[in-house]
């Protein structure tokens, strides 16, 4: 019923999706809820980063035709984050993420080869901005080098273009710390703690939750890498792009500093994409819905015990 709703791309989809995002955001930070002008504009803020992540997302998955012309993908973004809602309670992380995005906005689009060292700057700067805001997200820049060998070229410039990119971010740092804490560097502007304790997850709940997660990350992987290395040799390096973004998502939850539920946040958009290219696989319809209903029914299962 649910994957009939988004079988094709129409608006009421992305409509649908938002007012998701948006009641779930509420439910997120109902506790910091005053009903105060501060209380309100910080869930509006938190809301409207949420809700252009979600634009983000779509128009990178229409620009680059990662999926099919369907709406699965802002359908599983939807579900995502009602199983992951703490991930709409901390700005430094949306921000982040956000951010991060951008970066691969411009990194998928390398294939066309136009602009390209604008196009390399640009990653390496949103990059280098996220990092400001979540010391982790710098692990990130892994998928950045992996295009840059790809896109090599032969041209050592496409090199030294990324490297200024995170130059004009640690001079834009430099210059803000001169003017409002007459310093140059600060121990909070790269905290880089690494906590591999996960001994938060150890209740009923989390592991329920995060076990259905991990099982369907870890099938529909199985079949999105069978179905890319079907694809052309275009399509081929963008797909593997995103399975490589997908797995430092996971290894930046495993090693946050904090474990509040938040840390899954860049484990999303990537997830999504992947798990709506595997739903495009599935024939059944049956199977289809009892597949995508694991998500909805995840937090719910997570609640009860």
């Amino acid at each position: 019923m649910i994957t009939s709703l988004f079988i094709q791309s129409k608006p009421v989809n992305f409509i649908s999706v938002a007012v998701v995002v948006v009641l779930t955001a509420g439910f997120a930070n109902y506790s910091k809820f005053n009903f105060d002008v501060l209380a309100i504009g910080a869930y509006l803020l938190k809301s409207l980063i949420a809700l252009f992540f979600v634009f983000m997302l779509d128009f990178i998955i229409v620009k680059n035709n990662l999926t099919k012309k369907n709406s699965y993908a802002i359908m599983v973004l939807g579900l995502t984050f009602i199983v992951f809602y703490e991930t709409l309670q901390d700005y430094n992380i949306l921000v982040a993420n956000l951010l991060v995005l951008f970066s691969l906005r411009r990194l998928m689009s390398l294939h066309t080869k136009q602009k390209v060292k604008q196009k390399i700057f640009d990653m390496t700067f949103w990059i280098g901005l996220a990092v400001l805001f979540y010391a982790w997200a710098i692990l990130f820049l892994v998928v950045v080098v992996v295009a840059l060998a790809y896109y090599w070229q032969n041209d050592i410039r496409n090199v030294a273009v990324a490297f200024l990119g995170l130059l004009a971010v640690f001079v834009l740092l430099l210059c803000y710390n001169i003017i409002w804490h007459d310093a140059y560097i600060l121990e909070s502007n790269f905290n880089f703690i690494l906590n591999i304790n996960l001994s938060t997850y150890h209740n009923a709940s989390k592991i329920t939750m995060l076990s259905i997660i991990l099982a369907l990350y870890l099938w529909s992987s199985l079949f999105y890498i069978k179905h890319v290395l079907g694809k052309n040799k275009k399509m081929k390096t963008i797909h593997l792009l995103v399975l490589l973004t997908s797995l430092i998502a996971v290894v930046i939850a495993v090693i946050a500093p904090q474990k509040k539920g938040h840390e899954f946040l860049f484990i999303i958009a990537p997830f999504a994409i992947i798990v709506a290219n595997y739903i495009e696989t599935i024939e059944s319809v049956w199977f289809r819905e009892i597949f995508v209903s694991l998500l909805l029914v995840t937090p719910i299962v997570a609640l009860i015990l």
